[in-house]
């Protein structure tokens, strides 16, 4: 089955966006004025193939209600969650219900596996037998195809080889000019323009067979 079932850790993945904007020449407050691309992100994700299920969790930053919005627009599933709980780290609620998610699909389309998309580079938990790592392997395991795209700079490493040694990496990097864009300075702050995101060209993007 050419279906993808994509699975979108946000907070992960627009976090390490900023840190990217603040190392290219994006001019002052690069880091608060990055935001991405939903519709772009998206493509790249699916690669213009069917979409059978996504779904995004993250916590709440005030930052992303624009793209979460953009997000249940298109009608993705969105699970947000309140980073403020003093008993848990930041991202351990939003990580662990999009494993479970993955885990469920694993088992209810155990005949007719499809290929799991993944935007995230968090990989721990993999000693313990927990994390996004050891739940992409367990779907491989099942028969399902396995594409992970996350930024190369903070992707675990030791899940990026086992994609790319047994699926598909794509370095968000190579499209950050097409999955992100840049909003203008606000009034009183130094004065940086806006960038509109570049047109996206799938041909560079690899997909699996």
């Amino acid at each position: 089955m050419d279906r993808v079932f994509i699975y979108w850790d946000t907070s992960n993945i627009f976090h390490e966006a900023q840190r990217l904007a603040e190392e290219k020449a994006e001019g002052p407050g690069a880091r608060f004025r990055v935001r991405l691309h939903f519709e772009n992100t998206l493509r790249l994700a699916h690669a213009d193939r069917p979409v059978e299920k996504a779904i995004a969790a993250g916590s709440v930053p005030p930052e992303m209600r624009q793209l979460w919005n953009r997000m249940e627009s298109e009608g993705m599933r969105v699970r947000l969650f309140d980073r403020g709980a003093p008993d848990r780290g930041e991202q351990e609620m939003p990580d662990r219900m999009l494993q479970l998610e993955m885990l469920q699909d694993a088992l209810d389309y155990n005949s007719d596996v499809g290929i799991v998309v993944l935007l995230t580079g968090d990989g721990a938990g993999y000693i313990e037998g927990a994390g996004f790592h050891s739940t992409l392997e367990r779907m491989h395991r099942r028969g399902w195809r396995v594409e992970i795209l996350s930024w190369a700079h903070s992707t675990n490493q030791r899940m990026r080889r086992w994609a790319e040694q047994n699926g598909v990496f794509v370095a968000l990097d190579d499209f950050y000019d097409s999955i992100t864009f840049m909003e203008p300075s606000r009034p009183g702050f130094e004065l940086a323009p806006a960038r509109a995101q570049a047109e996206l060209d799938l041909s560079r993007r690899q997909v699996s067979h």
